[in-house]
């Protein structure tokens, strides 16, 4: 997650109305013939009801609403309708509990653990994005506890007819979900798999960040990132006159930072973050521009690498809710800028109170990353993390302690935010597919731990979310 990419509600047991509501889901449902068609069973769960069905070869497609509660702890005080996907193949495969931490794709997608396990997979969106935000917003219902009881409440309902194992799964802000869920409900999934997850266990401490800076990639390429980055703010006046005349003529505001200028310098110190976040750094690293470049050429790389456009109102407005956790739960790199620090107007404006609405409150709870990394440490079953050695974000990922347990972290070499178990070394590759199938429960013919379902091109291809302003 990035910095944009940046907030637990109190440890107490939820109250017992939620299991109840659960089980009495589940119960209705279990009662359900399977020789019902599974729309119907599925549309039979109170409070489940059908969106759209799409057409998808071998699979079922239902986009789906759920009704959920707005505060778990007190689920008569208002509900709301909670989005999810389901990829249905069949009552008799595992499911894939997929979560991106951000809005759900209504577009039909296998994640890489659906795949290698040939299963069913739920895809959920995350409380607040919209259109799953109840209204009004009380923000301070977003939290890890409560996005972790939405999910527990639809894998209640939904393991009545899907009995097989379940594996939880998501990519950066969505691995990072996956591990708090397993946190919070352990017993639920049979594993989980999380992709390129921040850990920021002290969110006043960053150093890692400034350590990878320091000797990520070559040499080479962190001094041409330095000097194109210096450049970009040598030539703040013109690039600023450039900004703001884009922004009127697409009707991009910049009230949330406050103007073109302030907006600009947040952009300029995202860049080399950025960079390393996406940019494949085996070719990037030869087109980084030098400081000679003409003014368009500096403009159309710093676009492709930042984005000129999510650093307007109206390009953070839907990453809203993750600022707002950011800056309340989930911290977010504070990292330093030493060969521009000079050219800054506006030290420390590169954070998430700079992108949430001034009328939202935010005060940052201390305890719940400790408590996530304390449990991951001593208390983690069946959960695997893969990072990229080149992604920013793994400079704070999780670690296993000696408490955990059938547990293991993976590292793509050279690898940046899109790093998954595929682009492993051919050992890691083989032991992290194994472990994966057998928490699926699934048996491979002879032995050979391969992805059991055939790349389909519609199907498979690798979302990678460009989420500048320090998303992860």
């Amino acid at each position: 997650m990035r910095k944009a990419i940046r907030g637990l509600l109190s440890l107490a047991v939820l109250i017992g109305t939620v299991g109840a509501g659960s089980a009495t889901a589940g119960a209705a449902t279990a009662a359900e013939p399977r020789t019902k068609d599974i729309k119907d069973r599925i549309l039979a769960i109170p409070g489940m009801s059908l969106i759209e069905e799409k057409p998808v070869d071998g699979y079922r497609y239902f986009v789906l609403n759920y009704t959920q509660p707005i505060d778990h702890r007190h689920p008569e005080k208002g509900k709301f309708q909670q989005r999810l996907t389901l990829l249905h193949k069949s009552v008799d495969r595992p499911t894939v509990f997929f979560t991106s931490g951000y809005n759900v794709s209504t577009t039909p997608t296998r994640s890489e653990p659906t795949k290698i396990i040939d299963g069913n997979q739920v895809s959920l969106e995350y409380r607040y994005f919209t259109p799953s935000r109840p209204q009004p917003a009380d923000w301070k219902k977003l939290d890890i506890r409560q996005a972790a009881t939405d999910q527990h409440r639809i894998f209640t309902a939904l393991h009545a007819i899907y009995g097989k194992n379940w594996i939880a799964t998501g990519g950066s802000k969505g691995g990072m979900t996956a591990t708090y869920y397993r946190r919070f409900f352990p017993k639920d999934m049979n594993g989980t798999v999380a992709y390129v997850a921040p850990n920021d266990v002290r969110n006043d401490e960053d150093s890692a960040y400034d350590r990878f800076f320091k000797t990520v990639g070559t040499a080479q390429c962190r001094a041409d990132l330095a000097a194109v980055e210096r450049e970009a703010l040598v030539r703040r006046d013109e690039m600023v006159k450039r900004f703001q005349k884009w922004a009127d003529k697409e009707k991009q505001t910049f009230t949330r930072v406050g103007n073109a200028d302030r907006a600009y310098e947040v952009m300029v110190t995202d860049l080399v973050f950025g960079f390393w976040q996406y940019q494949p750094a085996e070719t990037a690293c030869a087109k980084v521009p030098k400081p000679t470049v003409s003014t368009d050429e500096l403009w159309k790389w710093m676009d492709e690498v930042g984005g000129f456009a999510s650093y307007t109102d109206q390009g953070m407005e839907s990453y809203t809710p993750y600022y707002y956790q950011a800056g309340t739960q989930l911290g977010e790199p504070g990292y330093q800028y030493p060969n521009v620090a000079d050219l800054l107007k506006y030290p420390g404006i590169n954070n998430s109170r700079s992108f949430v609405p001034k009328d939202i409150p935010m005060t940052f709870d201390k305890r719940a990353m400790p408590d996530v990394d304390r449990w991951v440490r001593h208390h983690a079953n069946r959960m695997m993390f893969v990072n990229g050695q080149y992604d920013p974000w793994s400079s704070e990922h999780f670690r296993l302690g000696k408490g955990a347990r059938n547990s293991y972290v993976f590292t793509v070499p050279g690898g940046n935010h899109g790093s998954n178990i595929a682009k492993l070394k051919d050992a890691d590759r083989t032991k992290a597919t194994a472990e994966l199938l057998a928490w699926a429960g699934v048996q491979t013919p002879g032995g050979k731990p391969t992805a059991q379902a055939p790349y389909d091109k519609k199907l498979d291809r690798q979302e990678i979310r460009r989420m500048p302003l320090l998303r992860p």
